[in-house]
C-alpha cells in the first residue's frame, strides 16, 4: 500500500522545503502557450522525487520547483539510501537525481526506479560532461542529462519536457554525443555507412520523421499536431522504432538511429 499524504509530508520534511512553499499565491502559473492536453496542470501537477545530498543544490532546486503550480515535490531524499526508500514507497512521475551521492550513485537509483516504477521518467544532474556518463545514464533509462553549471533556473522546463515524452539534455552534451555518434565529423552518415545497417533495422519514412521531431524536443502531442496524426499513432511509430533499434527510451532511440545513419535515409 502506498503511503498517505501524511507519510509523504514526513519524507519531505520542513527542513527541506523551500521557504516560499507556504505562499501558493506567489507561485507561477502555466504560461499562455501551455496547452491543456499536456501533462502538468495546476489541478494535477507532476509529482517529483528530488534526490541530492548537497544542501545548497537540494534547496535551490526545491525552491525553483516550488514556484511552479504545474509541479509538486512529493519527496526530497538526501542520500541514495533515502532515494531507494522513496522509490519503493512513494508514487511519483519524475525523479530528478544528482549523479554522485556520498553513499551511492544516480545510476543505482535509475536501476531501482526502472524495476519498481518503470513508467516514471528520470533526469540526471551532474557536474561531469563526459560522454560515457551521459550514455550510461541513457542506457539505464534516463530521459534527461543536465550539467549543473548550465541548467539552474531551467529544471521546471526539463521536468515538463520529459514527462510529456521529450528529452532534456544540456546542448553541449547533445552536440558532442551527436558528433561522436557520427564518427566525430558532425555530419550525417554517408550512404556507405548507411548500407552497413541491417535491413531489418531500417526505419519507415514516418518513423524517421517522428524520431527526427523527438530529437529536437517535440512531445508526442506536438508531433501529432504537426503531422496531423493522433497521439496513439505517434506512440505506435515510436514503439516500432524502439523495437527495430533495440531501444528502451527516446534518448536511446535517437542516439542509436543517428549512429546508424537511419534518421536521414
Amino acid at each position: 500500500m502506498k503511503p498517505t499524504e501524511r507519510a509523504i509530508t514526513r519524507v519531505t520534511s520542513p527542513a527541506h522545503k523551500p521557504s516560499s512553499a507556504s505562499a501558493p499565491a506567489a507561485r507561477n502559473g502555466p504560461s499562455d502557450h501551455w496547452a491543456p492536453f499536456l501533462v502538468g496542470q495546476p489541478e494535477n501537477p507532476v509529482r517529483v522525487l528530488l534526490v541530492a545530498d548537497d544542501p545548497h543544490m537540494r534547496e535551490t532546486i526545491a525552491h525553483e520547483l516550488a514556484q511552479d503550480v504545474r509541479i509538486r515535490v512529493v519527496a526530497v531524499a538526501r542520500s541514495a539510501h533515502e532515494g531507494k526508500r522513496s522509490i519503493a514507497t512513494i508514487d511519483f512521475d519524475v525523479m530528478l537525481t544528482d549523479l554522485k551521492l556520498r553513499d551511492g550513485s544516480g545510476y543505482e537509483l535509475l536501476e531501482s526506479m526502472k524495476r519498481i516504477q518503470p513508467a516514471a521518467e528520470a533526469v540526471v544532474v551532474s557536474v561531469m560532461e563526459d560522454d560515457e556518463s551521459a550514455l550510461h545514464a541513457f542506457a539505464l533509462g534516463a530521459s534527461g542529462y543536465l550539467i549543473k553549471s548550465s541548467w539552474f533556473g531551467n529544471f521546471v522546463d526539463a521536468i515538463l519536457q520529459v514527462v510529456n515524452g521529450g528529452a532534456a539534455v544540456t546542448p553541449t552534451v547533445t552536440r558532442r554525443l551527436l558528433k561522436r555518434l557520427n564518427g566525430g565529423t558532425g555530419q550525417a552518415a554517408t550512404p556507405a555507412q548507411q548500407s552497413q545497417s541491417d535491413s531489418s533495422e531500417r526505419l519507415s519514412p514516418r518513423e524517421r520523421e517522428v524520431l527526427r521531431l523527438v530529437s529536437i524536443g517535440y512531445t508526442s502531442c506536438e508531433i501529432g499536431k504537426r503531422l496531423f496524426i493522433s497521439n496513439e499513432t505517434v506512440n505506435a511509430h515510436l514503439k516500432h522504432a524502439f523495437r527495430k533499434l533495440g531501444a528502451r527510451t527516446r534518448a536511446q532511440a535517437v542516439a542509436s538511429a543517428t549512429a546508424k545513419g537511419l534518421l536521414f535515409e
